[in-house]
């Protein structure tokens, strides 16, 4: 009941703004709803629900489905990277602090745009000296004021779902450098294929396995097991693959047996 007179006192006092701001907020921990039970939650019309649907799906936060919204991901759109953010949050930290212990200071590392690898850029700030490249605003603002950290920024295309940089300039820029290590992520696992949803975001992270002498995937055991739209890459193109204790031991000793280099830490 507290919950509902919160978001009511938000909707009240802060207008439409404040309105979207706490639809959201309702809207991340369920992944979807309904257009009458969000009318319902917050007590205004369905007209205003849509209105702020609407905006919202322009700003590329939500998708509007039939008779809903939702920021979950389907095998043809990625989901909003606030939500995909708050999902496996303590293994993609486990998985961080282990990539973070294959960096070495003086070296030059690329960090694509996943949540994933948004927290390994928190984990380098004391390993210094030490250049990032980098296509992700978040992790740029993670590391724009650590001192000793050189920062390489890849432009392009933006696209905000994924607050990040896309595109031909991105590729270009990333084609004309050259790193030890590449530590990436992706949406999902299915047998020893990578894949993601957009085509786009593939162009780009292939293009950014080719700049780095090194290629460490950093995927969460939730992602195993399902599909995407678009094939990335094969397991075996990664020097090394590092997930979570969540994996069955059985897909892992079958991973193995196929060739890949894993790496599994507990989470």
């Amino acid at each position: 009941m507290q919950q509902n007179d919160d978001f009511q006192q938000v909707k009240a006092s802060a207008g439409p703004t404040g309105r979207r701001k706490a639809l959201l907020d309702y809207l991340l921990p369920a992944g979807s709803a309904q257009v009458e039970e969000l009318a319902d939650h917050f007590g205004v019309s369905r007209m205003t629900v849509h209105r702020d649907l609407r905006l919202l799906e322009e700003q590329g936060i939500v998708r509007r489905v039939h008779g809903g919204v939702t920021v979950r991901s389907s095998s043809l759109a990625d989901s909003t990277i606030l939500y995909r953010a708050r999902l496996a949050d303590a293994e993609k930290d486990a998985l961080a602090r282990a990539a973070a212990e294959l960096v070495e200071p003086g070296q030059a590392v690329i960090l694509d745009d996943s949540t994933t690898v948004g927290h390994l850029a928190a984990h380098l700030v004391d390993c210094k000296p030490l250049t990032v490249i980098t296509s992700s605003l978040t992790i740029i603002d993670t590391l724009k004021d650590a001192p000793g950290i050189e920062t390489i920024c890849l432009g392009g295309h933006y696209n905000a779902r994924f607050n990040a940089f896309f595109g031909y300039l991105c590729e270009q820029a990333v084609g004309s450098l050259r790193a030890n290590t590449l530590f990436m992520s992706t949406s999902t696992i299915l047998g020893l294929i990578a894949f993601h949803q957009q085509e786009e975001v593939v162009k780009t992270k292939r293009a950014l396995m080719e700049a780095a002498d090194r290629k460490i995937l950093l995927i969460d055991s939730s992602k195993f097991g399902k599909t995407s739209l678009i094939k990335l890459a094969m397991l075996t193109e990664f020097d090394l693959v590092i997930t979570d204790s969540g994996l069955a031991r059985a897909d892992a000793d079958t991973l193995l047996k196929d060739g890949v280099k894993l790496s599994i830490v507990d989470a």
